[in-house]
């Protein structure tokens, strides 16, 4: 008892001490891992804050020579154009076209691989599998692309070679690369050669948590090695998925620029055209500079995406029963 006591009142001691101490001893004392938040914390400022300033050129006539702060404001003037314009049905169907058919596609396919590779018991075998599908990650979109328009190239790639080869003519094949409707399902499969190995990563990752005795138990019980992934894995990865499910929906209208802009042709351009390439041929490539008109552009779909990104938050915290969701 008297034991007991002793720990308690030193323990006592010890928090009003620590409650006395005020935040800059404490700073100053962990000051080492507060310089480790310097660069992240600059870089969000400068990088994520900073540029928010410029949003107020989509309400302005801006003009270079007037600046920011001098060019006349023109209220929703370049909101309503952008709204009227022929373009805007069609970036806008493209656009969620290509962004929904990646999701469906990209999304649940490394959820399947992180699943197989975790019942690979051959080590060897395994980490091949993972080299080998997270090699295409760190290739330059450049290098993606050129090497999807020779593979294709009906004259002098794979794909004509083959052709001429199980035909047996001398002619060419059509174009792949140029028929309009070919290019989101280049454009998708592509991606997920690319980010296959990489996506899976976080999974994998989730999926070394499970407790071994779980797969014991459920071995046990007679459950089979398919049985024991939807009862076992399948679930321990729930949260994760959940969460990385609600980020993308968060970027559901944010097509990739690059891609889109190496892979467009004269041919495909109406089934290619999204809202970031538009932004950058109104505001820069045009001629006219209409800087003001291509940052409307660019605040709607930025605006879009915030609906979304809060939409289904909401959505999978009403739903899920272990209320996942980012706040």
């Amino acid at each position: 008892m008297a034991n007991t006591m002793k720990s308690s009142a030193v323990s006592l001691a010890g928090k009003k001490r620590n409650k006395g101490k005020s935040w800059t001893s404490q700073f100053v004392r962990n000051y080492q891992l507060h310089l480790f938040m310097l660069i992240p914390i600059a870089y969000i400022i400068i990088f994520n804050y900073v540029p928010m300033f410029g949003i107020q050129i989509a309400f302005k006539n801006f003009s270079p020579g007037k600046g920011i702060w001098g060019s006349p404001w023109a209220g929703l003037v370049h909101f309503q154009t952008f709204f009227k314009s022929y373009q805007f049905q069609r970036v806008i169907v493209n656009t969620l076209r290509i962004s929904i058919y990646s999701l469906l596609v990209n999304f649940p396919l490394p959820i399947v691989l992180a699943l197989m590779l975790n019942t690979v018991r051959n080590a060897r075998f395994k980490k091949t599998v993972q080299t080998v599908t997270y090699i295409p990650y760190f290739l330059s979109m450049v290098v993606v692309v050129g090497m999807l328009v020779q593979f294709l190239n009906p004259m002098t790639g794979v794909y004509g070679t083959v052709y001429r080869l199980i035909t047996g003519s001398a002619s060419y094949p059509p174009s792949i690369i140029q028929k309009p409707g070919s290019f989101i399902h280049l454009y998708v499969w592509s991606g997920v050669w690319q980010y296959l190995g990489w996506n899976s990563i976080i999974y994998i990752a989730a999926l070394s948590g499970v407790d071994p005795q779980l797969h014991e138990a459920a071995q046990i019980d007679g459950a089979s090695r398919f049985k024991r992934i939807l009862t076992v894995d399948l679930p321990a990865i729930i949260p994760t998925i959940s969460v990385l499910l609600i980020l993308n929906a968060g970027s559901l209208m944010s097509v990739g620029f690059e891609k889109v802009y190496l892979m467009q042709n004269n041919l495909n351009l109406m089934q290619s055209e999204v809202i970031s390439t538009y932004v950058y041929k109104v505001g820069l490539t045009s001629g006219m500079g209409n800087f003001s008109y291509a940052t409307a552009i660019g605040l709607f779909n930025s605006i879009i995406n915030c609906i979304l990104l809060v939409l289904v938050n909401w959505l999978s915290k009403k739903t899920s029963e272990n209320s996942t969701s980012l706040w």
